[in-house]
Formats: structure tokens, sequence, C-alpha cells
């Protein structure tokens, strides 16, 4: 098959991430002298974890920082200033570089703007039981058990800001009290009521009882069972015909997953592992997922809905087990391309091929970072043992926007300050992402949309070649590619020797991926080559005002809005398509297969230069 001409044109608007200040840059210049001093290329793992320590005071950040940004919840992520974001951009990836280089599809391209509002690109996760996930409902359930953790609406007013400060600080281990005296002002027995619920309810962990002291009513809360309360919520009072876990839907808009979570956890006054999910998702987008949560009362996570801007939580319901990472079937999304350039034409050929053919299952441009040192670099020099030049790769002041792995490292070094952890949080399978994307290349260049002999396929959990008198009894869409690792079989024909030959080049053993760090071991998979969605429906609709949305949203539905009004004859065109991915596909992946064009930020960033004046 031949293969078929990227045309570089524009999906989406860039948005800027947090522009990297002169103040850091500066840090980071010093953190990597210190690195550097006496190192050599046999730099252990013991070395730097302990260079990491000797630098902890430049990676924390500072606490009011951290806390403003927690609070902050009603800020969007704005783009930022153009020109720098643009300059910055010049030196990120684009899709050649991550091995991303082929389309499947024989349609001529077009254009057209992805995520120019967050709210264009929707997100509902698909349960196990394949069940879409939706908001549709706040009600909160009632038990047969009255439960006294259950807070009346006056148990979040009772208490000062005061009180709640002070609380707090106790609750957390901030200060040196023993206690905290709340006088009752009010003396009546029901008032004494709510302020020891509304103690319980808000500030798990602690206890309380009743006090006279010089003629006057306290309420005193104490801690009665350490520090383990707080990531142990109380059993006793908790109802035994209860499920321990409430189990909700989360709406949230343009936070990822675990933003969300540490939001809520921060509201709640708990630690976030108490909660559970099946999945992470975007953060630019309007995505709705099942959490759990164990032993908080649906009636204070309905109460979050008064506080909290961009979440509603809803379809509450008690079970007895948490959710858990991977369980899902997959998501189902509802995209908006607007102001598209093709014709009815090339839409309706380009829709029905995605429906029919699919795409190729490459790994987005999301899994390798948007900074000029690309996350499958740091793998590979984990993998290789390298680790002067992993710090040299994590720290050294480089031009592009910096987000992602490195974020997520140092947030993990300022929270535990656990070096070892934070190390683990580097991406080491960006890696195999960057072989794998390679890998599929080449073997749809070589071999096409067919299957041959020596493809695999999967058998129940073990993969197995195709062998030549039984080929015409598999299509494209049964093929499967390993990821390199230590249990790969690798396929009998010239793939198998192309990943010899890729991680040779790279000083691996394809044959030996076994790392004497266990988190670093890369272990065997397959991965589809082809994916084809499921439940592809599309539509192309006119319109003249790019700030109207397009479609009604979940929480749309639940507060009465109207039906977006569009004119028959807009000056603008977009097409609305809906589609199911399994889980681990990306839909930008899908997407670049409708607009034949290049997905990277580098590639949109040069090409909405309108956007950039």
């Amino acid at each position: 098959m031949e293969a078929v001409e990227m045309n570089s044109v524009s999906l989406k608007r860039p948005h800027s991430e947090d522009d990297v200040a002169s103040a850091d840059e500066i840090k980071r210049q010093k953190i990597l002298e210190k690195s550097k001093a006496g190192s050599d290329s046999g730099q252990s793992i013991e070395t730097v974890t302990e260079q990491l320590k000797d630098i902890k005071s430049e990676m924390i950040p500072n606490d009011e920082s951290e806390e403003q940004e927690e609070e902050d919840l009603g800020d969007s992520d704005e783009d930022g200033d153009p020109e720098s974001f643009a300059d910055m951009m010049k030196h990120g990836l684009t899709e050649s570089d991550v091995g991303i280089t082929k389309f499947v599809s024989s349609h001529k391209g077009f254009s057209g703007i992805l995520k120019e509002r967050y709210s264009d690109f929707v997100v509902h996760e698909i349960g196990k039981d394949g069940r879409v996930s939706h908001l549709d409902d706040f009600s909160v359930p009632v038990d047969d058990e009255v439960n006294f953790e259950d807070p009346s609406e006056e148990t979040f007013t009772v208490l000062s800001d005061e009180d709640k400060q002070r609380l707090e600080e106790l609750q957390l281990f901030k200060n040196k009290e023993a206690s905290v005296a709340i006088e009752v002002i009010e003396d009546t027995k029901e008032k004494r009521t709510i302020i020891h619920q509304a103690v319980k309810s808000l500030f798990p962990g602690l206890e309380t009882k009743t006090e006279d002291r010089d003629g006057k009513k306290y309420i005193i809360a104490y801690h009665a069972a350490g520090k383990k309360a707080l990531a142990n919520p109380r059993k006793h009072s908790w109802p035994k015909s209860r499920g321990s876990y409430c189990h909700f839907v989360l709406y949230k808009e343009n936070k990822d997953t675990m933003d969300a979570i540490n939001v809520l956890s921060k509201f709640l006054r708990v630690k976030p592992n108490i909660f559970s999910y099946m999945g992470t998702k975007d953060k630019r987008a309007i995505t709705v997922q099942e959490i759990a949560v164990l032993r908080i009362t649906a009636q204070r996570l309905a109460h979050l809905n008064k506080c909290l801007m961009n979440f509603k939580l809803g379809n509450f319901s008690y079970k007895n087990h948490p959710l858990k990472l991977g369980e899902l079937q997959g998501n189902h999304f509802t995209v908006v391309l607007r102001n598209i350039t093709g014709t009815d034409d090339q839409i309706e050929q380009a829709m029905h091929s995605l429906r029919e053919i699919g795409f190729i299952n490459y790994y987005g441009m999301q899994r390798f970072g948007t900074t000029a040192v690309p996350t499958y670099q740091i793998g590979r020099a984990i993998l290789q043992n390298n680790w002067t030049e992993v710090m040299d790769l994590i720290l050294k002041p480089r031009p592009g926007a910096e987000k992602g792995y490195l974020v997520k490292c140092r947030e993990e070094w300022a929270k535990t300050k656990d070096p070892a952890a934070a190390l683990k949080k580097l991406p080491v399978k960006s890696y195999q992402s960057y072989v794998w994307n390679n890998m599929v290349s080449k073997r749809i260049e070589e071999y096409g949309l067919r299957a041959v002999p020596g493809d695999l396929i999967l058998k129940g959990a073990t993969a197995v070649h195709i062998e030549e008198g039984d080929v015409d009894n598999y299509t494209i869409h049964d093929v499967v590619m390993p990821l390199p690792g230590f249990d790969v079989i690798y396929p009998k024909h010239k793939i198998g020797e192309a990943y010899k030959e890729m991680l040779v080049a790279d000083n691996l053993d394809i044959n030996n991926m076994r790392h004497k760090i266990r988190d670093y071991s890369l272990s065997g998979a397959y991965r589809k080559i082809i994916i084809r969605p499921q439940n592809v429906n599309w539509e192309v609709v006119a319109y003249d005002d790019p700030k109207i949305p397009l479609f009604t949203t979940d929480l749309d539905k639940l507060e009465g809005k109207p039906l977006p009004v569009l004119p028959m004859d807009g000056k603008f065109r977009a097409l609305k398509m809906e589609f199911s991915l399994p889980p681990s596909t990306y839909a930008t992946m899908a997407i670049r297969e409708v607009l034949k064009m290049d997905t990277s930020i580098k590639n949109q960033t040069q090409l909405n230069t309108t956007w950039l004046r």
C-alpha cells in the first residue's frame, strides 16, 4: 500500500501552558550546577537520590502559592502571551519526531479548529458494564438507618470561619494544641448536638465532648485516634447496612482528574487516597466519570455543589467496593471541530472511513510532552542507567512550555520529600510509546491494511502468529503489535528485525528489558495497530457566533437550559462528531485521521498565524 502523505492544516488554536518564569530558570540553573558537581557518566541512582535531597529547598514550591493554586477554583486555563508561547513552541515536537507518520484513509484532508472552547470536547466514561456515565441526578439517597454523620444543612453554617480554621489546624496537627474549645452561645441541647455533628462530620479524626467552664458550656474537640484517623475515617459511626463507599458521578470542566481529587479532598478535609476511580480524564475538556470515596456521606459530597466552581457531583449511591484503575470499557467522545473547510463529500468520506476502517492506534502527542526535551529521551536514559543524563534532561533550562511529567515529578517531591517516589513519576514508558509509534508506522508502510503471515493476534491473553494458510481468517483489525518488554514475542517478519535494530541503536537489549529498579522494568504488552471506533455519528452545523455552544451538556440538561438556536445559513460550519474508544487510545489520533493533519502544538502554532497576531 502506498503511504498517504500528510497534509499540514490547522487543527486548533494552541493554548498556552504556564510560561516559565525567569526566577525558575535561575533556580534550575543552580540545581543543574549542583547536580553536575563531581558527577561522572557512571553516576548511580543512589547518587541522584542524594543530590535531590541536597537541593530540595530549590525544588519545593512555596506553601502559600501551592495553597492559592488549589483554592483558585474559578480560574480556567486561559491562553497566555501568544508571542512568547509561539516562540517556545518553535522548539517543540512534531508528529514525525515521535514516529507518527502514516494515515490509513484515502480521502482528502481539510482544516478545522479543535477545542476552540474547552466545552467543544466532552468525554463520558464507559464503565465495565458498558454503561455510559452521565450526570443526571442531584438527589441524595435516603437510608433506612439514621446516621449521626449525615449532616443537616445547618451543620455547614453553625461553625464560624475562625472555629473552622482552628479545627483544621488541630485536625492536621499544625499546632501544639491538644484540643479546641468552642463556646455554645445559645445553650440548648439541639444547638450542642448540631455543633457536635458539625465537628465530627467536617473534620474526620476529631471527637467531641461537652464541658462546663466558669458557668458556660463548651464543645471540646480533640484527637481520638491520632494521625491514622485522617487516612481511615471512623468506622464505628458508619451504619452497618450501608456500603462503605459512596460512588458518585463527577462532572468537571477544565480540570484534570487528580486536580479535581485534590480539590475535593481539601474541602472535605480528608486524604486524597480515600478516593478511587477507573481512569484519568483530560484537563481541557468537559468530562464525566465515576468516583468512589471511603465513608464520606452523599450529603457532604452534595454540599460541595454549592462551594465549588467547574465541578458538579451527583448520581450518588452506596456500594461495598472501591473503583480500580483500568476497570472501564472506554470513553465516549463528543467533539466539535469549528470553522471546517471540507466539502460535504469530503466530510462524508472522512467519517465513513473512520467508521469502517478506523485509525492507526498511535500514542498521541500528549504522551511525549510539550518541551524541547521529549519525554521518551528521559525514558531512554533511565533504561540505559545513565543517571547523569537523566538529571541533565530534567533540570537544565530549556525553551518550551513546562508541564506534564516534570511538574508531576516536582509535585511528588514537594508532597513526600521522597526522591525515589519523585523519580518514579518520570516517563520511562514514554520510550515504549516512542518505539511502538515508529514500529507501527513501519508495519503500515511495509504491509498496508491487510493481515499477513507472521502478524500477531491475541487468543485470550496469548499472542500467536498468523500462519500462511490461516491468513484469510483475519483482518487488520485483529492484528496486534508488542510494546518492547522482557516477555514479548516478536513477529516473524521484517518488523521483528526493525524492533531489534531500533533498540540496539539505543544501546538496549530487546531480550532483556529488565531493570535493576523494578519500577523501570518494561513488561511486555500488546496493542492493536488499528482501532475502529464504535457508535460513530456526525452532523455538520452552521453558526455565526464562535462563543455559543453547539450542543447541550449533562449540566445544561439538569439546569433546564434550552438547546442552542443555530442559523440555517451561518457564516461558519462545524463538524460535530461522536464516537466511543477503548482505554489507552487517543481521540486526537482519530481526529487526525479525519482531518489528515499534524496534531502537534508546534505545527498548530506555526499554522495559526492569524491567531498569534
